[in-house]
């Protein structure tokens, strides 16, 4: 009776050990995945602010709580399961349809565009003033659906680093990077849309009323900036995605060509990297007004 009940211990003690080393392995795994998608996670940081740009200080944190939510969604419910499908079945089908997101991005980065030259100021101060639900619905909509491509090339980069493991193993590390990029992202977005707000408790409180209102005067600016940075953001990854489904679905190499030559020329590092963002940014730009266009066409034939 003792001789069995030591072997089970030992059985349990085996199975803990294990265990232990398989979360040991997806941290590790997840850490390494989450390094190689921090590009994307960047953008994805800096795109979602833009969203929340003008609505009342009360609706911003459950805005970003909403998009919070639809944006695991995205990675959990939809990219996941989808893609460790595709990467089983037909890892062809991957890179045609982050193709096809990065067109939506391109688009989308040059609608903002388009916008920003056609908009009055004094229009879109009285419009962020009474925002309806209706028009929160569709900007939470709206940020959900870029989360969507965003998210998707974060999982995909996230699977090409554990595309050798057991399928388990792929599961639990796209798990947790979803889970741990959502929620480092998402955070840090609902800290800077909030940051005046901090700067005015501040100087309430008479707590460095200085720093206050440096914080006060100066979000605004930086939330402009941010604003810009997410609009390129999105020209930049949609041209990337452009660009690479030409080289491997489509066979035009001569772009991805052309960004390989700078990067070589300019001896890679950080100037390679400008010279890949810059390249895919003006694919991106090119190929999102090229969109719009035709959008605009059919909007008026219709």
């Amino acid at each position: 009776m003792a001789g069995g009940l030591l072997a089970l211990l030992d059985d349990v003690a085996l199975i803990a050990r294990t265990a232990a080393a398989s979360v040991d392995d997806v941290a590790g795994m997840t850490a390494k995945t989450s390094a190689k998608a921090a590009g994307v996670v960047i953008d994805d940081a800096a795109v979602t602010p833009q969203y929340v740009s003008g609505v009342t200080p009360a609706r911003e944190l459950p805005m970003i709580w909403r998009i919070t939510k639809g944006s695991l969604r995205n990675k959990l419910l939809f990219i996941l399961p989808i893609a460790l499908l595709l990467n089983a079945f037909a890892p062809w089908a991957l890179t045609p349809i982050l193709m096809l997101g990065g067109t939506y991005l391109a688009f989308e980065g040059a609608e903002k565009i388009a916008q920003k030259f056609s908009s009055n100021a004094d229009e879109d101060a009285e419009e962020a003033a009474n925002k309806s639900e209706e028009d929160e619905d569709h900007l939470v909509n709206s940020a959900i659906r870029t989360d969507l491509i965003l998210s998707a090339e974060i999982m995909i980069i996230s699977l090409d680093e554990v595309k050798d493991q057991p399928v388990w193993m792929e599961a639990a590390v796209l798990v947790a990077v979803g889970i741990f990029i959502t929620i480092a992202v998402y955070g840090a977005v609902g800290l800077l849309v909030k940051i005046d707000d901090i700067g005015r408790g501040m100087i309430e409180r008479g707590n460095a009323p200085g720093f206050g209102r440096a914080l006060v005067k100066g979000m605004p600016y930086v939330l402009n900036a941010i604003g810009i940075v997410g609009t390129v953001a999105m020209l930049w990854v949609g041209g990337h995605l452009i660009v690479r489904g030409l080289d491997e679905v489509v066979g035009w190499h001569w772009p991805h060509d052309i960004i390989a030559r700078g990067q070589e020329t300019v001896g890679g590092g950080a100037l390679g990297w400008l010279v890949e963002t810059g390249i895919s940014l003006t694919f991106g730009l090119i190929a999102g007004f090229i969109v719009l266009g035709v959008v605009q066409l059919v909007k008026k034939v219709r």
